[in-house]
C-alpha cells in the first residue's frame, strides 16, 4: 500500500529519526532515481549468471538485537569453466532502505554483482577458499558478532553475501558473486508498534463427489486419496497445522475441508474402482484423518476462526457469470448457513462468517454486492486491487467503510504476496523471510501512528512456503515493532479518515484473473442440476439422504479452487448430475409390449419399478388414450392412480379399459409427481382391440346345440339300455332310481357335467398380458428388500 507515500512527503517519525532517513536518502538520490517506477516484486528465484553463484541457505536470528550474533551459511558454485583461485565469502553491510520501494528494488535483482554499497566486514569474519573447481558446490559459514557489523539507527540495512576471487582470464580479485538481502534492525522496543494479523488459511480442493453408499451411514466416495496425502505427516495440511499450533495467527477455513476429513475418519470411505465400481480406502488412512482433526482442535483452541462459505464459493466468478442464472446466488447463502454448524459440530468452536473473501483480494463494485448478499459484511480486498489514491507517506490501517455498512478490509499486498513462488530450496526461503520482515519494520517506521495491518497469503500455501511464513511470523513475533491481533479487531479498528475507500471499477479488474473464472455455462448446469434435485427429492421418504449430500456437492461445483482448471470443474459437474440422473432412473416405468383385448372391457397393468433403498410416494401414475373414441380408460381419456412403492420392489397399477370399436390404439402411461410435474420417461404401447362380431356368436350358438343334442342322445341311449338290464334281472330286482337329471337323488356322478365355457370376454378378473413382468410384491406389500438385491440409494 501506499506506493506513493514511499517518496511524497515526511512521515511524522520523531527528528531524530527524519534527520538520520533525510540523509541517506539524499545519499542514495541518484540509485532511487532509476528505481521509481520499478513495481514491487517478490524475491527473485531465477538461478544466477554470475560466474559464481552464491546460496544464501540461513542467516540467524532472522532480527538480531544488541549482544546477538549473526550466522550466515550457504553454498558457493563455481558456473564457469575456469578455476577460480584465492576466493572468499565476506559479509557487507550497505545503507538503510528508507523505502518500501527501495526494498523492492534489491528483492527484485537479489544477485546483482554490481551497485550496492558499504564496506566488507572482513577480518576474520570471512571464509576462504584456496580454488572453486567449475562445477563444485561448497558450503560456508560465518559467525559474526552484530557489533562488529557498525549498524546505526534503527531501520531496514541491505545485507550482501559476496564472493571474491581470480581467475586465469582475470588475475586479479574481484567480486565474481553475490547474493542480496535484508537485515532487519530494532534492537529496542519500539515507540509505536504495527498491529499485525495474519491469515492462516485451511482449504484444500475439492474431495468428495456426490456418491454415497446406499448403507445407513452413507459411506462417502471420494475422487481420489490426494486428502489423505496432505493430512499425513509431512503432508501439507499436517505442516499447515502443526506449524499454526504455536502461532498468533487467525485460522480460516474452509468448512468442506473438515466435512470431508471428519468423513474419511468417522467411516470406511471409498475411492473409485474399475468402471462403475468403488474400493474401500485404506484402513490407516483413516487414522491419519482422526489424528489431524484431534490436532487441529488443539490448535484452534482459543483462537480466532473464520469459516468460509461450505465450499469456498468462487465469489468473482458468481459475479461476473453467474448472477445472471437464476437461483445462483441461493447456493451461496446454503453455503453460509451451513458453515457454521459444520466447523462447530467438528472443532467445537463457534467460528466468525462475517468474512468474505474474493480470489487474491481483487474487488470490484459486482464482487463486492454478491460478497455481502451472503450476510457477510466484511470483505478481504488487497491494496493492489483497492489502492492508495490520496498520496499518504505510510501504510492507512486496513479497516475501509465503503457504504451500506460494508467494511472492506484491506491487506497489505506486498506483505500478502512475500511467499509466493517456489520456496523448496533454503536460499529462496530465506530470502522470502527476509524481504517480508524488511517491509514490515519499514511500514512500521512510516509513521508513529498505531495502525492494524492485515496479511492474507495465498489460499493453498505448499509445505515450503508455509514453513517459510511460519519462520517469518515467528522472528516477527519475537521482533520489537509488531504486536498480534486478531481479524475481527481488525476490522473494527477505527478507519483513517484519509484512506481510500472507492471501490474500483469492473473494467479495473485483472484480466488475468478474468480469465481463469468459471464460465456462464457451469452456473447453468449448477442450475439445471438443482431443477432435477427438486423434482427427485419431492418423491423421497427420507429426503435428508439425498438433498444433503448433492446440495454439498452443488457448493463444492461453484468452489475457488476450480479457477484455472476448466476441464476438471466440467468434470466434476458432469459426475454429479449424471449420478442425481442415475438416481433418479431408479424409479421408474417398466416397458411394455402390444396388448390385445378380445371384447368391450378389460384391465391393463403398467409396472413400476423402485430401485432404490428407500420407498417413494407423491407419485401419480396416468394412463392415457389417444383415441379415446375406440378405447377409453376408465370411462374417459385417461385415468390416474396414485403409487407408492417400497424400496427395492415393483407395483403393477391396473387400469379398467373400454372399447367401442375395433382397431389399434396407442396408449401412454407417465409418471407424474403430486404438483402435476412429469416424473420420468413415457411408456407407450399399442393396445389392439378385437369386438366380438355377429357371425362368431351364431357359430358359438351352433357348437352349444351340438353339446345339447350330444347329450340329450347320450341319455336315451343310457334309459333303454336300463330298462333291458330290468327285463333280464327279473321282478323280484329292485329298482333303481332313474337317471332323471332332474330327479335331486340321482347319482351326482352321473349328473351330466355342463360343458366349461371357454375365451373369457374381458372381465375384471382377466389374467394379465404375458408381456406384462410380474410384479414381485403386492401393491400395498412392504416388505423390505432381500440382502442380494441390487439398489441404490
Amino acid at each position: 500500500m501506499a506506493e506513493a507515500a514511499d517518496f511524497q512527503g515526511t512521515s511524522a517519525s520523531p527528528a531524530r529519526r527524519w534527520l538520520r532517513r533525510t540523509g541517506a536518502l539524499l545519499a542514495g538520490a541518484p540509485l532511487l532515481a532509476g528505481l521509481l517506477q520499478l513495481p514491487a516484486a517478490a524475491p527473485a528465484q531465477a538461478a544466477s549468471s554470475d560466474t559464481v553463484s552464491v546460496s544464501l541457505d540461513a542467516l540467524t536470528p532472522n532480527a538480531p538485537t544488541d549482544g546477538d550474533t549473526l550466522t550466515v551459511s550457504g553454498t558457493v558454485t563455481n558456473n564457469g569453466k575456469q578455476t577460480v583461485t584465492g576466493a572468499h565469502v565476506g559479509l557487507r553491510v550497505g545503507p538503510l532502505l528508507n523505502t518500501r520501494s527501495a526494498i523492492d528494488a534489491v528483492a527484485q535483482h537479489p544477485d546483482e554483482v554490481q551497485g550496492g554499497s558499504g564496506s566488507e566486514v572482513g577480518g576474520k569474519y570471512e571464509e576462504k577458499f584456496a580454488k572453486l573447481s567449475p562445477g563444485v558446490a561448497e558450503h560456508f559459514s560465518i559467525s559474526v558478532p552484530v557489533n562488529k557489523l557498525d549498524l546505526g539507527d534503527d531501520g531496514v540495512y541491505e545485507f550482501g553475501v559476496l564472493l571474491s576471487g581470480q581467475t586465469a582470464a582475470q588475475p586479479w580479485d574481484k567480486v565474481l558473486g553475490a547474493q542480496r538481502t535484508f537485515l532487519p534492525w530494532q534492537p529496542s522496543e519500539a515507540g509505536t508498534k504495527t498491529r499485525t494479523t495474519f491469515l492462516w488459511p485451511l482449504l484444500s480442493t475439492v474431495h468428495m463427489t456426490a456418491k454415497t453408499g446406499a448403507g445407513e451411514l452413507q459411506t462417502p466416495v471420494f475422487l481420489n486419496d490426494d486428502l489423505a496425502k496432505e493430512l499425513a505427516p509431512g503432508g501439507r495440511l499436517a505442516q499447515m497445522v502443526n506449524l499454526g499450533k504455536d502461532l498468533d495467527v487467525t485460522w480460516v477455513i474452509d468448512p468442506d475441508l473438515l466435512a470431508s476429513v471428519d468423513a474419511m475418519a468417522t467411516g470406511n470411505y471409498r475411492l473409485p474402482g474399475d468402471g462403475d465400481t468403488t474400493t474401500p480406502g485404506p484402513r490407516d488412512h483413516q487414522a491419519i484423518a482422526k489424528q489431524w482433526l484431534a490436532n487441529l482442535q488443539k490448535a484452534v483452541a482459543g483462537k480466532e476462526v473464520v469459516a468460509l462459505p461450505f465450499g469456498d464459493p468462487d465469489l468473482a466468478s458468481l459475479a461476473h457469470n453467474g448472477t445472471s442464472v437464476t437461483g445462483s446466488l441461493s447456493h451461496l447463502k446454503d453455503a453460509t448457513d451451513v458453515a457454521a454448524i459444520t466447523v462447530n459440530t467438528v472443532l467445537h468452536v463457534t467460528p466468525s462468517t462475517d468474512f468474505a473473501w474474493p480470489v487474491e483480494g481483487a474487488v470490484d463494485p459486482a464482487i463486492m454486492k454478491v460478497a455481502t448478499s451472503a450476510g457477510a459484511d466484511r470483505v478481504l480486498a488487497r491494496s493492489d486491487s483497492l489502492r492508495e489514491t490520496a498520496g499518504l507517506s505510510y501504510t492507512p490501517s486496513a479497516a475501509r467503510p465503503v457504504g451500506g455498512g460494508t467494511t472492506a478490509v484491506v491487506a497489505d499486498a506486498r506483505l500478502s504476496t512475500a511467499f509466493e513462488g517456489d520456496l523448496t530450496k533454503a536460499d529462496s526461503a530465506t530470502l522470502a523471510v527476509q524481504a517480508f520482515l524488511a517491509q514490515s519494520l519499514e511500514l512500521n517506521a512510516q509513521t508513529d501512528k498505531q495502525r492494524s495491518i492485515v496479511v492474507t497469503p495465498q489460499r493453498m500455501p505448499t509445505a515450503s512456503q508455509a514453513q517459510a511464513m511460519a519462520a517469518a511470523l515467528k522472528a516477527l513475533q519475537g521482533g520489537n515493532w509488531s504486536q498480534s491481533q486478531d481479524l475481527g479487531t481488525a476490522a473494527k479498528d477505527k478507519p483513517d479518515a484519509n484512506a481510500t475507500t472507492r471501490i474500483p471499477s469492473e473494467s479495473a479488474y485483472p484480466s488475468s484473473l478474468r480469465s481463469r473464472e468459471l464460465p456462464r455455462a457451469a452456473f447453468e448446469q449448477v442450475a439445471r442440476t438443482q431443477d432435477k434435485l427438486d423434482s427427485f427429492q419431492v418423491i423421497l421418504s427420507h429426503q435428508s439422504r439425498v438433498v444433503t449430500p448433492f446440495g454439498r456437492a452443488i457448493n463444492r461445483e461453484m468452489a475457488t479452487s476450480w479457477q484455472g482448471r476448466a476441464a476438471e470443474a466440467e468434470s466434476f459437474r458432469n459426475g454429479v448430475e449424471g449420478w442425481l440422473d442415475h438416481l433418479s432412473d431408479q424409479v421408474k416405468l417398466i416397458q411394455k409390449s402390444e396388448t390385445k383385448l378380445s371384447g368391450r372391457s378389460a384391465t391393463i397393468p403398467v409396472t413400476v419399478q423402485n430401485n432404490l433403498v428407500q420407498p417413494v410416494g407423491h407419485l401419480v401414475l396416468r394412463l392415457t388414450s389417444n383415441m379415446p373414441t375406440r378405447l377409453k380408460i376408465g370411462g374417459k381419456a385417461y385415468s390416474e392412480q396414485r403409487v407408492e412403492i417400497s424400496g427395492g420392489h415393483s407395483q403393477s397399477v391396473k387400469f379398467t379399459t373400454s372399447a367401442n370399436a375395433n382397431g389399434r390404439v396407442t396408449v401412454v402411461a407417465q409418471l407424474y409427481t403430486e404438483d402435476g410435474v412429469k416424473y420420468g420417461d413415457a411408456v407407450s404401447f399399442d393396445v389392439k382391440v378385437t369386438e366380438i362380431t355377429p357371425t362368431v356368436m351364431l357359430v358359438i350358438g351352433g357348437g352349444v346345440l351340438l353339446l345339447v343334442l350330444a347329450g340329450f342322445r347320450m341319455y336315451t341311449q343310457r334309459k333303454r339300455a336300463a330298462a333291458r338290464q330290468a327285463e333280464e334281472d327279473g321282478p323280484g330286482t329292485a329298482e333303481e332310481p332313474a337317471d332323471d337329471p332332474g330327479n335331486p337323488d340321482a347319482p351326482a356322478d352321473r349328473l351330466p357335467q355342463k360343458p366349461e365355457e371357454s375365451g373369457s370376454l374381458g372381465g375384471a378378473d382377466d389374467p394379465e398380458h404375458p408381456s406384462d413382468p410380474a410384479p414381485d410384491t403386492a401393491p400395498e406389500s412392504t416388505d423390505p428388500s432381500g440382502t442380494g438385491e441390487r439398489v441404490d440409494r
